[in-house]
């Protein structure tokens, strides 16, 4: 019989990861409700929310690399920047979004380049 019943080697932790979620939706509208200069406020939010999503799945064990990840998720970003940029009047919330996905992009080869070795 166990001394200590109901607990095992592996303690299951909190996660991190809502938090950042939470403040990437929060700086992406502040970037997009100031506007002008505060627009780069809002591309980090973006990243912020991004970076997080490709976190959440790692830390899943949902993929191994995070270049793949990162590519995907700039990339549905940025379609959808690019999206809104054409289709609707809201030019701020386009533009921050499309930044986003297109830094995300961007990052996702750095990062293939680092998990390949050269960098």
């Amino acid at each position: 019989m166990e001394e200590q019943p109901g607990l095992s080697e592996r303690y299951v932790t909190a996660s991190p990861w809502p938090l950042f979620v939470a403040l990437g939706l929060v700086l992406t509208e502040t970037g997009v409700f100031l506007g002008g200069a505060a627009l780069p406020i809002g591309v980090g939010g973006v990243l912020l929310l991004e970076a997080s999503i490709v976190g959440i799945m790692r830390e899943s064990g949902y993929v191994r690399t995070l270049w793949g990840t990162s590519f995907g998720v700039g990339a549905i970003a940025g379609t959808a920047g690019t999206a809104l940029l054409v289709f609707t009047p809201y030019t701020a919330r386009a533009l921050t979004i499309a930044g986003g996905g297109l830094v995300a992009v961007l990052g996702a080869v750095a990062l293939f380049l680092y998990e390949s070795g050269y960098l």
